[in-house]
């Protein structure tokens, strides 16, 4: 059997693929099985940022143990053409006042040109509050601190 491997994509694909998108997939290591769920990131500074909301599953998972894998990928409907990128590495928390407020107004931005205000209920607030249920006190944010070297796989 024949089998094709797909072309890596290499780094600056990979950088330039984190900019341009805004959602995930985070596989958190729950026991003996994955917990998956989605998540709006932003790409600062060659590095990625998490909103997280302050309850769920993946608090109680994180706890325990903050190695993760994101997953990024992007693909046309006919899947002419497609990559998605595995980053491995730990979710830890930032405590920096001025990073926080950095990257929390960056994803309002980023949310407010890409997506509806009822995309607001994913990160834990009332959308009938607008963008503005964004206060900076008492908000998680999370960066991947990366232990693994990326991939990227895309189409040929």
């Amino acid at each position: 059997m024949n089998v094709v491997k797909l072309p890596v994509m290499n780094k600056d694909e990979i950088k330039d693929a984190l900019k341009k998108n805004s959602l995930c997939r985070i596989a958190f290591i729950d026991k003996d099985y994955p917990y998956i769920s989605p998540f709006q990131y932003i790409y600062l500074n060659d590095q990625l940022y998490f909103h997280f909301t302050n309850y769920g599953k993946k608090m109680e998972i994180i706890e325990q143990n903050n190695h993760v894998c994101v997953s990024i990928e992007n693909f046309e409907p006919d899947l002419q053409k497609y990559y998605f990128i595995s980053l491995q590495g730990e979710l830890t928390p930032v405590r920096n006042y001025e990073e926080k407020e950095q990257v929390l107004l960056k994803m309002i931005e980023d949310a407010k040109d890409k997506f509806s205000q009822n995309f607001l209920t994913a990160h834990g607030f009332n959308k009938d509050h607008g963008w503005n249920a964004f206060e900076l006190e008492n908000q998680l944010i999370f960066t991947l601190i990366q232990k693994k070297k990326a991939i990227g796989l895309k189409s040929g």
